[in-house]
C-alpha cells in the first residue's frame, strides 16, 4: 500500500475511531497518526485471532483500522485518566 493510501486510511479510521470513543475528532494530524497506529494495532490483533489484517484501501481494512484506533484510544484514555488521579 502506498504512503498516500496509508494517510487516507489513517485519516478516515482515526476520525471514525475518535468519534466512537470521544464523540469529537482529535484534529487532522492526530487523526491520521491515530488511524495509522490503529491500522497497525488492528492488523496485529486480527492476525493474532486468525483473520487477515490490513489488505489495502478497502472497507475491510477500514474496519480493521477503526477497531485498532478504538483500542488505542481506549488504552490511551485508560492510562492518562489513571495518571491524572
Amino acid at each position: 500500500m502506498s504512503i498516500l493510501a496509508w494517510i487516507v486510511l489513517g485519516l478516515i479510521a482515526g476520525f471514525v475511531g475518535s468519534k466512537i470513543v470521544n464523540k469529537t475528532g482529535e484534529g487532522v494530524v492526530l487523526d491520521i497518526v491515530l488511524g495509522v497506529v490503529g491500522a497497525l494495532v488492528g492488523g496485529f490483533l486480527f492476525n493474532t485471532f486468525g483473520a487477515a489484517g490490513v489488505t489495502g484501501l478497502n472497507l475491510y481494512s477500514l474496519l480493521v483500522a477503526v477497531v485498532g484506533a478504538v483500542v488505542v484510544l481506549f488504552l490511551y484514555h485508560l492510562v492518562f485518566r489513571a495518571s491524572a488521579r
